[in-house]
Formats: C-alpha cells, structure tokens, sequence
C-alpha cells in the first residue's frame, strides 16, 4: 500500500515533467474537486435540516426575488421611459432640420 502514495509524491515532486496546459488542468480539476466538496457539505446541512426550516427560508428567498424583480422592472421602465422623453424632444428639432425625420407613420 506504500507504493502509490510514493508515486503520487515523486509525481508532485517533479513538476518540470508537466506542460503548463496539463498542470492548468489538474490546478482546474483540483479546484473542482474542493468545490465538489463544498458543495457535497452544503447539501448535507441542507438534508439533515427540518423541511419547515428549508420551507421559511425558501419563502424569504422568494419575497426577496420579487422584491428584486420589481425594482429591476420599475428601473427599466423608468429608463425607458426617459430616453423616450429625451428623444423625442430631440426628435422634435432635428425632424424640422433634417427633413424626412417623421414622415413614415
């Protein structure tokens, strides 16, 4: 059982014999593996967790995103809304000057 701990030592010990490509690569996969980890620790607390408790927070979660969404929605239409105002007092003047500006509609 010595031998493979000892191979995977003298493999970390020799790094030169790696590309940088294949080292970017076990650096991601070791990332990986450590997020897999947390994740793995988080979906544990979440299953040992009363369904009430996962219940009320989702809930929070909710209200929370609605909130969010409102604002989002209220912000762009208020955007919106003022570019409108700003172009078309624009649209005003440049439509007399420049000819062929509102003929269209």
């Amino acid at each position: 059982m010595d031998p493979p701990p000892r191979a995977h030592s003298s493999l970390i010990a020799s790094p030169p014999e790696l590309t940088p490509l294949e080292q970017e690569v076990l650096d991601e996969y070791e990332r990986l593996a450590e997020n897999m980890r947390k994740l793995a620790s988080h979906l544990d607390n979440l299953a040992s967790a009363p369904a009430s408790e996962i219940l009320d927070g989702l809930r929070e979660l909710e209200r929370k995103t609605s909130l969010v969404f409102t604002l989002l929605k209220a912000s762009v239409y208020s955007i919106v809304l003022q570019q409108e105002i700003d172009w078309g007092g624009q649209g005003h003047h440049g439509e007399g000057e420049g000819g062929g500006g509102g003929h269209h509609g």
